[in-house]
């Protein structure tokens, strides 16, 4: 196969970066796609840092050996636990992580108040703490850990009352108090309809996934990578799972994820 029509690897923990492989497919959809989730390893936001960079290194090799031409580190766990490692294993292939979407949030007007929903390690890392500190003059910048909450995703739970329940109890300290929310887990991103609806219209909802895929856009057209191909591409979804229903899964939230850019 020419290398042009070679697939674009996404790899995520699980189920959440479904949602950025959806933005990659909105924004280049005649490139072809090959989705890992690490679900028998879910969650990596508890894990220790060095198990998070081992497993995320060993799941893009699998990608890179099935012949993926570039790699979205579709995970903001991963990205900051191995992304820069990753990048200097492997100079010669477009790379792109996830980050959480601090900068847009931050510079709305009028110093707002911005909430980070992310997993303990994701608030915890190196990684955010810079991007923190990097906006810290232009927002009141709050870091909310969510454990458990990517598991309702992980199980194809978005929109059961006991989800509902676990949301309220998570965002209740911070309602009334927040101009804005950055979903810093990419299985977040599912239930922003969820969060919405408990923060109220007011309140902006910031991802990272169109940015993402925009930015692998860029970096594909930069190396000549681009598909010539004038039809639609073919998604391959894989799971660590040997599981038919997680690939069924897969499929399914793929399908029922809306792009940010069709809500706002």
């Amino acid at each position: 196969m020419e290398k042009k029509e070679c697939p674009i690897g996404v790899f995520d923990s699980g189920m959440g970066g479904i949602s950025v492989l959806k933005e990659l497919y909105e924004v280049m959809p005649n490139e072809n796609y090959i989705y890992f989730g690490d679900s028998v390893n879910a969650p990596y936001g508890t894990r220790p840092l060095e198990e998070v960079r081992h497993l995320t290194i060993a799941s893009v090799k699998k990608l890179l050996d099935q012949g993926a031409k570039g790699i979205v580190v579709a995970c903001n766990t991963a990205t900051a636990a191995a992304v820069r490692h990753l990048r200097q294993m492997y100079p010669d292939v477009p790379l792109v992580g996830i980050e959480p979407a601090l900068k847009p949030a931050a510079l709305q007007p009028g110093h707002p108040a911005v909430l980070v929903m992310a997993t303990p390690m994701t608030i915890q890392g190196e990684k955010f703490k810079r991007l923190k500190k990097q906006y810290e003059t232009e927002a009141d910048i709050t870091g909310l850990p969510c454990p458990g909450l990517m598991e309702f995703v992980e199980s194809g739970n978005t929109h059961g009352t006991d989800l509902q329940e676990f949301l309220s109890r998570l965002l209740e300290p911070y309602l009334g108090k927040t101009d804005a929310i950055v979903l810093g887990c990419t299985h977040y991103s599912f239930l922003r309809r969820q969060i919405r609806q408990l923060a109220g219209a007011g309140v902006r909802i910031f991802d990272g996934g169109n940015g993402t895929a925009r930015e692998m856009c860029r970096r594909l057209t930069e190396a000549g990578l681009r598909s010539e191909h004038q039809g639609k591409g073919d998604i391959t979804f894989l799971n660590s799972l040997p599981d038919e229903e997680e690939i069924e899964l897969s499929r399914t939230l793929f399908q029922k994820y809306e792009p940010v850019f069709r809500i706002y």
